[in-house]
């Protein structure tokens, strides 16, 4: 007689990306108990599964992987430990010297304050350097010591580390993230489930984009504004076709308007070859003029981004168009004049 089975419940499969973080995870860690047991610390088997968070059984398949791979180590009877053998190296990338001054140059880079989210490449530097030619070591200890990163302005993220790494790690292995957002556009923080889609740095802050629970549209949430956060084991509905580029359109910034405007500048020449130096926009085309004044014109969705970026260049800019624009910028420089007068001071 068969035997009878209720009904199979819908649970969502794992996307192929999660099986190649979970691999991904595995290496990591095989490669975490290499560096203990090359250490000078004590390293038997419960101890290494203290440290790495999981049984002895999993640290016996990693030493296997380990021993597989023709890794030279054994069991100290005298130190009750496992120690390598002292002349083996583990194998690394011979790189050339442009690499090893790209690597050392991307690790200067991610130390700047607003980027340094994470480890950045200082770990992966380390160790390239300490298995390198004498050399590459010179280039990379030169380039970090010649390379530094100032004044980004960006958002202040210094209190922010653990809510990147979340979102970091939720997007690695697909997972949705429950926190507590502080909106400008609430009267009070909210409690929001989110899908993740991407994280990226925009102008001056981090973003994640996606979708809230029970919802389809992707939005935009600053990193810093998030109270908490924490990971959750659901699965995050991420759309495989999801574009970055699309999602903001022609957005100056990262608040995609409702409606698409050209806007044409024309800068004064006393600051046409400062303004030439940075592409400020996709869409941006410049025009060069005979008096040396510059004219810049771009497709933007949205005019409240740029009217802050207009403002800047008070004095040194006129707006050709749209209208709406120009009257814009009129207003917040009569209401700026307005709070700026020098009231006489009263006898």
């Amino acid at each position: 007689m068969a035997k009878k089975t209720g009904p199979k419940k819908n649970i969502p499969e794992r996307p192929d990306g999660d099986r190649r973080v979970r691999q991904s995870l595995r290496i990591a860690r095989v490669l975490h108990v290499l560096n203990l047991i090359q250490s000078r610390g004590r390293w038997n088997v419960s101890a290494i599964a203290k440290e790495l968070g999981c049984s002895n059984r999993t640290v016996h398949r990693d030493l296997n992987v380990l021993e597989f791979c023709g890794v030279p180590f054994y069991f100290s009877e005298e130190e009750q430990c496992y120690r390598v053998r002292s002349d083996y190296r583990f194998p690394t990338l011979m790189l050339t010297n442009e690499e090893a001054l790209g690597q050392a140059v991307a690790t200067a880079i991610s130390k700047a304050p607003g980027l340094d989210i994470g480890l950045g490449a200082s770990p992966t530097t380390t160790r390239l350097a300490s298995t390198s030619k004498d050399e590459t070591k010179q280039i990379i200890a030169d380039a970090m010591s010649l390379v530094e990163v100032f004044d980004l302005k960006l958002a202040d993220h210094s209190k922010h580390g653990e809510i990147l790494k979340t979102i970091q790690l939720a997007l690695l292995g697909s997972n949705q993230v429950k926190g507590v957002y502080e909106s400008p556009y609430e009267d009070s923080p909210v409690k929001l489930t989110i899908h993740p889609y991407r994280l990226c740095l925009v102008k001056q802050a981090w973003y994640v984009i996606g979708h809230i629970e029970g919802e389809t549209e992707p939005k935009t949430f600053r990193a810093a504004r998030f109270i908490s956060l924490r990971q959750t084991e659901a699965i995050a509905d991420r759309p495989k076709d999801f574009d970055l580029r699309k999602y903001l359109g022609n957005a100056w910034s990262v608040l995609r308007g409702a409606k698409s405007c050209d806007v044409e500048l024309r800068f004064d020449a006393s600051v046409a070859g400062v303004v030439l130096e940075t592409n400020w926009h996709h869409t941006q085309t410049t025009k060069k003029h005979r008096d040396g004044s510059l004219t810049l014109k771009f497709t933007v969705d949205g005019l409240e981004e740029i009217q802050r970026w207009i403002l800047g260049w008070t004095g040194k800019v006129k707006i050709v168009g749209p209208e709406e624009l120009r009257t814009k910028i009129i207003g917040s420089l009569q209401k700026g004049v307005e709070m700026n007068l020098i009231v006489p001071r009263q006898t």
